[in-house]
């Protein structure tokens, strides 16, 4: 059985730890039942991944079985990493997600996909880039007193996004530990109205609208010391033809959603910007995902 998950990037300007949407771009699991216990890594990403039972897909795995009560099988994974860890763009989302799909099947298929949700949840610690990575397309992951309220705003299906990897690395951990524990009434009102105008733009496919939605007063500004030339980097993407720019999750990535014709122009103009900063940089172009994780035979 393979199991794939998308990459994710989440807030999109906005929508802190709520708004995200699934990329094009993916790591993969493979496991071979009734096999001694192996973990092994193929892909662009192998360093700094364990291979032993600290791994997080299979760590997540044994939590899920534990949940249920379901005894823990022998098995070997394949780990085939395309998302860059510590980038932001959701790989331990990835791990969490697709080991949690994978433990539910092989245990039978016991819990229903919003379960899954929960649970990811549970262990990521927030749902924006979980609830695309299991959906797919563009989500809204409300919280509350029941657990996580999933909603697909849009498959996005007109959308291309730049995507642009500064080499940087960026854990999620130092990029919210700079974050000051209260917000003014005034960044509260802009982010609240802007998101509130983002999702109008995803339901409605109006995305003119997306270069206002995505402005950010809670996070991006105070992440920008992490990352030189941020806010330059994304106004050179929308001179060039971008309908809207944000920071990707937590960062260093940075996010340009476009359309096709725009997209060799808003390259360009991100990649020369952040290297004028002394960072270089890469560059892909991804299609919005509409299936989040699924699974094969192999």
């Amino acid at each position: 059985m393979i199991v794939k998950i998308p990459a994710t990037s989440a807030n999109l300007g906005p929508g802190f730890d709520c708004l995200g949407l699934a990329l094009q771009l993916y790591n993969s699991i493979k496991i071979d039942v009734n096999r001694p216990f192996q973990i092994s890594l193929t892909g662009t990403y192998k360093e700094g991944i364990s291979t032993d039972e600290s791994n997080l897909v299979w760590r997540t795995m044994c939590y899920l079985w534990e949940q249920i009560n379901y005894p823990i099988p022998t098995i070997a994974l394949t780990l085939e990493n395309h998302i860059p860890p510590a980038r932001g763009l959701g790989s331990s989302s990835a791990a969490i997600v697709g080991g949690l799909v994978a433990a539910n099947i092989l245990a039978g298929t016991p819990l229903a996909k919003l379960e899954l949700l929960q649970m990811a949840n549970t262990l990521e610690g927030h749902p924006d880039n979980v609830t695309p990575a299991l959906y797919g397309g563009i989500t809204l992951a409300v919280s509350t007193g029941d657990g996580v309220l999933p909603r697909v705003l849009g498959q996005g299906t007109n959308l291309r996004a730049v995507v642009l990897i500064p080499n940087l690395r960026l854990k999620t951990e130092k990029a919210r530990g700079i974050l000051p524990p209260d917000v003014s009434r005034q960044e509260a009102v802009f982010n609240i109205s802007h998101a509130g105008l983002l999702i109008d733009a995803f339901i409605r496919e109006d995305y003119l609208l997306l270069k206002e939605g995505m402005r950010d007063m809670l996070h991006q500004n105070k992440r920008s010391a992490l990352i030189p030339g941020m806010f330059e980097t994304l106004k050179a993407a929308e001179q060039a033809g971008a309908y809207g720019t944000a920071l990707s999750g937590s960062g260093p990535t940075l996010i340009a959603l476009i359309q096709e014709s725009s997209q060799k122009a808003v390259c360009q103009s991100m990649l020369t910007t952040m290297k004028q900063f002394g960072v270089e940089s890469q560059a892909i172009i991804l299609d919005v995902d509409h299936c989040g994780a699924v699974s094969s035979d192999e």
